[in-house]
């Protein structure tokens, strides 16, 4: 029997059902990417280690809950959907247990330094041993090959975006330092690849009835998304720097602020940018402005940022937004939690969204599903559980150890 022939779920919902995944990642990047398929229908069996279970349970602004343990916010957000087990590689009988969780897997994604599980006996080849189909998912912060030196450091959302180029990016020019991208924006990049290199293989897998081993360097996810920078490096000899929040070949382009705080305003081409020249009350067809548009650090190009930015002080940010909305330009209030928490438009489209969480014991509000299928949509079944809440779901229903035999595992601390 394949995997997809059973289900331990509920019911069958969203664009993955009769997938099943075994999530085996800390921290965020692999999680977040086995929790997103499991909004939408995957089967999710995520492995922690025995007792305590991961540390980023309680990393991240906690919350306190009946028994006094605390549950981090974003684990209350990530960790939704999924089943919850645990279990010791390291050990013979956890190897065993492992690669008959592996049989009945479609993927199995996990994060680590490379060659993590090859010292307990989980190399590749036995695990496609163990299930010629399945979909194996290395995410690492160098990958599983390349600079020895370089394939045994560790790596974490902070180093990747600073080897992957994100870094050199963000921020202000010299002499202020670099910024990094937040909450984790290097790990949920990375997420987005292990989540979608591991549905293309699974739909080759399911074609062809091959599995194959995908692997996922971190910091070639971050590198990937930085656009044309490195051909403006190898064909041009440009080493992009950081420019703040300008563009640098165009404007407007920028934040600015208004009376009572933070705008972004951005007109994209000279049509855009003759619709904020009306605005302005400036001739869009003047030689100077329109030399001001692409040459932002000519004389008139800084002529025309400080009007702009005077226009701007002088008003509220709901002011700025309206006219320039109005004006058909892209502009935006720099929203923070309580801003987008309270926006019709947030709540017009139900963006947040309130579901039962097992670990507080109460119902809690985050993120709901994105985004939205017509025919298939996603949805929360579940929140977040306990380290080990479905140990014996898992073993037993899906396995078939005995009781007596998990008791046992569990003493020996294998599960």
């Amino acid at each position: 029997m394949r995997p997809s022939e059973s289900t331990l779920l509920p019911e069958q919902f969203g664009p993955l059902q009769g997938m099943r995944i075994l999530s085996t990642g800390t921290i965020v990047a692999e999680p977040v990417a086995a929790g997103m398929a499991a909004e939408m229908g995957a089967e999710v069996i995520h492995v922690e280690r025995p007792g305590a279970g991961e540390d980023w349970r309680v990393a991240e602004f906690p919350i306190e809950g009946p028994d006094g343990n605390l549950v981090a916010s974003s684990w209350l957000q990530d960790h939704r959907n999924m089943y919850h087990t645990t279990l010791d590689f390291s050990t013979a009988e956890g190897r065993e247990i492992f690669l008959q969780l592996a049989h009945w897997a479609n993927v199995w994604m996990e994060s680590s330094k490379a060659r993590t599980y090859d010292k307990w006996g989980l190399d590749d080849d036995t695990v496609l041993a163990a299930n010629p189909a399945i979909v194996i998912c290395h995410v690492s912060g160098y990958g599983q090959d390349g600079d020895p030196e370089y394939v045994a450091r560790a790596s974490y959302d902070f180093t990747a975006q600073a080897f992957g180029g994100m870094m050199n990016l963000v921020g202000n020019p010299e002499p202020d330092p670099p910024t990094r991208a937040v909450p984790w924006t290097a790990d949920y990049i990375t997420a987005l690849f292990c989540l979608w290199s591991s549905l293309a293989a699974y739909i080759h897998a399911q074609r062809t009835g091959q599995g194959q081993v995908i692997d996922l360097a971190q910091f070639e996810a971050v590198h990937r998304i930085l656009s044309g920078t490195m051909v403006a490096y190898h064909e041009l000899g440009l080493v992009r720097e950081r420019a703040g929040n300008k563009a640098g070949n165009a404007q407007p382009w920028d934040t600015f602020q208004a009376k009572d705080g933070w705008v972004v305003i951005a007109a994209v081409g000279p049509v855009v940018y003759g619709r904020v020249c009306r605005v302005l009350d400036l001739d869009p067809d003047e030689e100077k402005w329109v030399k001001a548009r692409r040459e932002v650090n000519s004389p008139e190009g800084i002529e025309f940022d400080a009007v702009l930015r005077g226009w701007v002080e002088d008003r509220t940010v709901d002011e700025v937004v309206r006219i320039f909305s109005e004006a058909q330009v892209g502009c935006s209030r720099i929203m923070n939690a309580r801003e987008m928490a309270e926006n019709s438009h947030y709540q017009a489209r139900g963006v947040h969204v309130q579901w039962e969480d097992q670990q507080l014991g109460k119902p809690v509000t985050g993120v709901g599903i994105v985004p939205r299928f017509s025919e298939t949509p996603g949805k929360i079944w579940r929140g977040s559980v306990p380290v080990g809440h479905d140990n014996e779901l898992i073993y037993g229903n899906l396995l078939g150890i005995t009781p007596q035999t998990l008791d046992k595992l569990t003493a020996r601390g294998v599960i």
